[in-house]
């Protein structure tokens, strides 16, 4: 069975629907970003502070090299680990990617909301949040967009309504686990 992968830009609800669609297809959820604290003990902005974001995506492809070797799980990935193209290749090549897609202002105002933005989103580009996700967002969508299998925009819907979106997609695709469990 296939990991179901969510990739794209910060609060744009990776963790919050990938929990809710785990749940839903009774499947095991990892987060990248979770991952990269368990394993260095540190918040995102503290291991940028203090070591650069470089040994930051160290670690988080790391994870994502091990992440591959699981199967049938729900993997929400850091905002910018689509910008390694080994990252998107260990993803793919057994997990179908879900963009989930939202615009600035939405994000901005996502940010605010979450309480975890302080800890776990550092700045950037040291500007100011709209201008930085604007433009960001200009420079990753197509990355993100060569790498999804399907795309879903979370504005205005809930995590429930986004993990059905999800869910039907699966259900018109077909899995590379024949029915006898064999991996091809």
């Amino acid at each position: 069975m296939k990991n179901v992968v969510l990739a794209g830009y910060r609060c744009t609800g990776k963790t919050s629907v990938g929990r809710g669609l785990a749940a839903r297809l009774r499947r095991p959820f990892f987060d990248t970003d979770d991952l990269v604290r368990e394993r260095t003990g540190m918040s995102v902005r503290r291991i940028v502070a203090e070591r650069g974001w470089a040994s930051f995506r160290a670690v988080e492809k790391a994870v994502i090299a091990d992440l591959a070797s699981v199967r049938g799980a729900v993997v929400a990935l850091g905002g910018g680990a689509v910008l390694d193209p080994g990252n998107v290749a260990a993803v793919k090549a057994n997990g179908r990617v879900v963009w989930l897609v939202a615009d600035a202002r939405t994000i901005v105002a996502r940010m605010g909301e979450d309480p975890a933005s302080a800890s776990q989103r550092p700045s950037l580009r040291g500007t100011d949040r709209l201008t930085e996700t604007a433009q960001v967002l200009a420079e990753r969508t197509p990355v993100y967009r060569a790498a999804a299998d399907f795309t879903v925009d979370t504005t205005g819907k809930t995590v429930d309504d986004i993990a059905a979106e999800i869910d039907g997609f699966l259900a018109r695709i077909p899995d590379a686990t024949p029915p006898d469990g064999t991996d091809p």
